[in-house]
């Protein structure tokens, strides 16, 4: 079990009166309702990266975590509008159902390392997208939209959640939804670091072949957190479906993936929570340069270089220092 410091008691305390309390207050004094979808997107966006850091925790690239993504939210979305699902129920199905693909496919593609396994995942982004597009129940190129707010869900009579669709703020209620998954993500994610699994994944990561000699079951292990890394995706798509009300085959692209795996070099690759930051750096960095018009990209491109070449482990090394998935 692991022993939390009272600093780190603290940060946690800070962050979640920052993130719930600070934010909201900070956007209704300034008027900027914009900013709720923006850390909305940050938040979802943070939820996929982690299931991408997953990977790189058993040494392998994934830059698939679009395609993974794209598939939670037509499923989500098909289960909505065509099945009249909840969507608090289609949530987590979608997520299970990105994660059954993931099996299917991990199967075969976890057995390849390094540039090989990286090339494979790249295309999945594309095939997901070609399969969309040919596929009756997505509407092809239409896409699926008009998808309907999430409903209230009440249990014994007691209102748990309120319906999106009555509430005068959805930009709010969403932002606290993004919030709250991507607080149970990483809780979920320190977790399993910090478990017996967790330490199985960190020797596999530096040597599978010892791993496998005394004794891990290294396929079944790599299925598994190829899967937990999926089902992050698929909550992630499924939520930026509902927040849009609509999905098409362009949702996710392989752009997307690209930026995945990037949010978990600039947060840090050692550090549990550097998806988290890498996505919000990465996300607002690229805003804050469209005043450079036709040299964002090479100003962009030049600061993440930079980046990487003189802290490869990432900006939260900067505070925290050299240390294992803290």
């Amino acid at each position: 079990m692991t022993n939390f410091t009272t600093k780190q008691l603290a940060g946690v305390a800070l962050f979640l009166f920052a993130i719930f309390i600070g934010v909201p207050m900070i956007i209704n004094a300034t008027g900027r309702w914009d900013f709720y979808f923006t850390l909305t997107s940050v938040a979802l966006l943070a939820i996929a990266s982690a299931g991408v850091w997953l990977t790189f925790y058993i040494g392998r690239i994934n830059i698939g975590q679009g395609a993974f993504a794209l598939i939670g939210a037509y499923v989500s979305a098909i289960l909505v509008v065509k099945a009249g699902w909840s969507f608090w129920i289609s949530l987590p199905a979608a997520g299970v159902f990105a994660a059954i693909v993931a099996i299917l496919i991990g199967l075969p593609i976890l057995r390849l390392r390094g540039v090989y396994f990286a090339m494979i995942t790249l295309v999945l982004t594309q095939v997901v997208t070609l399969t969309a597009l040919a596929l009756p129940i997505t509407n092809g190129a239409k896409g699926i939209s008009n998808i309907p707010l999430p409903t209230g869900v009440s249990l014994f009579g007691i209102p748990i959640i309120p319906d999106f669709s009555g509430m005068e703020n959805t930009k709010l209620a969403f932002y606290y939804t993004a919030c709250i998954l991507m607080i149970v993500t990483y809780a979920a994610m320190y977790r399993l670091v910090n478990s017996r699994l967790g330490h199985l994944c960190r020797s596999m990561q530096q040597n599978e072949e010892l791993a496998s000699s005394i004794g891990v079951n290294i396929a079944y292990i790599r299925i598994v957190i190829f899967a937990i890394s999926s089902f992050f995706g698929g909550l992630g798509g499924a939520m930026f479906g509902s927040i849009a009300q609509s999905v098409y085959p362009s949702s996710f692209q392989v752009a997307d993936s690209v930026n995945f795996m990037l949010n978990c070099f600039l947060g840090g690759l050692g550090f549990v929570f550097g998806p988290m930051l890498g996505t919000l750096v990465l996300y607002f960095g690229w805003d804050l340069l469209f005043e450079f018009g036709k040299y964002q990209m090479l100003i962009y491109s030049t600061i993440l270089i930079l980046i990487i070449r003189f802290l490869p482990n990432g900006l939260l090394s900067i505070r925290i220092g050299k240390g294992d998935a803290k």
